[in-house]
């Protein structure tokens, strides 16, 4: 939020009411909360969290509708494969997929409280959309897959174990793939386990611990190292480097926001003049975003001092900057009608559940659109009876405005009377469910990339008009007001000028 003032009212406000990626909540893995954390074996940290008790809760099961529209090619139902790029790189891109081991759960009342208090993803499906999504990719005959960051849920070891094991396979299907950390994925003290009703702390992982387990995937063939963080360059073809930059902030535990420290911003430099040397297009991909993608949370999810990193890529002329963390999908670029673009690829496991598909040519035009995974396809082929699965475009949905109206409800539930300057709120039931009901359709639908479709339902929807009235809670006001003001397209796909 970069000098505006009212981040601490919405700490406030909202007892930890969660908006995104970069969100700030409570009841879930927290990034605000402070709790101290031990040194275990092997460089593990181990982290002094409470157990939580909840109770069991119910979902409604869904009706089935029709698919939403993915881009014609591959034919998955045919398995086709596409052509090859022949002028540029095919790329993949995953990123915020917060992968958890199996054994770390047994999906009772513990994990249950975990996704239905979170802020949307669909954790207790993890297995299946990660599974379904490397099976499509192969169709999309990549050149590389990149995951952004965020790989595991929390930074369990187990869970960075199992993901990495995930990967394996997919790079012995002939696909390479490299990543890189999230802020969720290096010396958390939220690395937990699942087990009934309690939520308990487990072993988590430290930088060198992430190099060793993804070694494979991107360290091991980085034409160049940077020693002061987990950055590296990766010569994707004789005319195309990946410059993989670590813009997480994890000495001696984690934290939500992004840097980009004083060394390694000397090591970018010398790779900016490398390529330069090479004559070899340069694309940078980082976790946290380049430029404030959100208006809202600028803070916690644009990389600090950004301006340092903008002003280096466009002295440069890069064109294109990709990165993940905020899990709403969404572009833009530093000046309308020139300078460097950034997409931002929502989350695989937050509703639509999609990643995104870059072709980049050699003379650095490119076009962007972005896949739902056919999780339907998915029950269909493994033959699920789960109905959550075989009806998963509805499921998917109605569970993510669920969340989002049980976020905007709570966060009203307990007002009473809210002094307002010299006045006093006082919401009726009704008012608050009018008003969480408006809500959760508009950010269903903005997290998608969507927003245009449901912002003129929104706008002339009497809760819409409550929320103006009251201005309150004032954070989500003020998410709000964003998103209908920033549902001008769609988001989902880009080609440059």
């Amino acid at each position: 939020m970069k000098g505006k003032r009212w981040i601490a009212v919405a700490l406030v406000c909202l007892a930890g009411v969660g908006i995104g990626g970069c969100s700030i909540f409570t009841g879930a893995p927290g990034d605000v909360r402070e709790e101290s954390e031990t040194m275990g074996e092997d460089g593990l940290v181990v982290p002094s969290a409470s157990s939580q008790e909840t109770e069991e809760s119910s979902q409604t099961k869904p009706t089935k509708t029709e698919p939403e529209s993915i881009p014609p090619f591959p034919d998955a139902e045919r398995e086709t494969k596409a052509e090859p790029m022949e002028d540029g790189e095919r790329i993949v891109l995953m990123t915020d997929v917060h992968y958890l081991a199996r054994s770390l759960t047994d999906r009772g009342s513990s994990f249950q409280n975990e996704i239905e208090h979170g802020d949307g993803k669909l954790t207790h499906y993890v297995w299946e959309i990660v599974d379904a999504a490397f099976d499509e990719i192969e169709l999309l005959t990549p050149d590389v897959l990149i995951v952004s960051g965020d790989l595991t849920l929390n930074g369990e070891v187990k869970s960075h174990e199992e993901f990495a094991a995930l990967l394996d396979e997919v790079e012995r299907r002939g696909i390479s793939v490299l990543v890189i950390p999230g802020n969720h994925d290096i010396n958390s003290r939220w690395a937990s386990s699942y087990i009934g009703k309690k939520r308990e702390p487990v072993q988590t992982i430290d930088a060198g611990g992430f190099a060793s387990i993804y070694a494979q995937f991107g360290y091991n063939e980085a034409s160049e190292r940077d020693p002061y963080s987990l950055s590296y360059t990766y010569d994707l073809s004789p005319s195309m480097r990946l410059l993989m930059l670590d813009t997480c902030q994890y000495s001696p535990v984690s934290k939500i926001g992004g840097m980009i420290g004083t060394e390694t911003y000397e090591w970018i430099d010398r790779q900016l003049e490398k390529a330069r040397e090479d004559g070899v297009i340069l694309l940078p991909v980082g976790h946290h975003n380049l430029l404030d993608q959100s208006r809202v949370y600028t803070e916690d999810c644009t990389i600090e001092h950004s301006e340092e990193l903008i002003e280096r890529l466009e002295a440069e002329n890069i064109p294109l900057f990709l990165s993940g963390h905020l899990h709403v999908q969404h572009f833009m670029r530093h000046e309308d009608g020139r300078g460097i673009y950034e997409i931002v690829t929502s989350s695989l496991t937050t509703p639509p559940c999609q990643y995104g598909v870059l072709e980049y040519r050699d003379d650095e035009s490119f076009s962007y659109y972005t896949r739902q995974v056919d999780m339907e396809k998915w029950a269909r082929r493994h033959q699920s009876t789960d109905e959550n699965l075989i009806n998963f475009n509805t499921y998917s949905k109605t569970a993510l405005k669920n969340i989002f109206y049980n976020q905007a409800y709570d966060a009203m539930k307990n007002s009473r009377q809210e002094e307002k300057g010299d006045l006093f709120v006082k919401l009726t039931e009704e008012q608050k469910k009018a008003m969480a009901e408006v809500y959760s359709r508009m950010s269903t639908a903005w997290y998608a990339g969507k927003g245009y479709e449901a912002v003129k339902g929104a706008v002339e929807d009497p809760g819409f008009k409550m929320w103006q009235e009251f201005c309150y809670p004032a954070v989500l006001y003020e998410y709000l007001e964003y998103m209908t003001a920033d549902s001008v397209r769609d988001y989902n796909k880009l080609q440059s000028e």
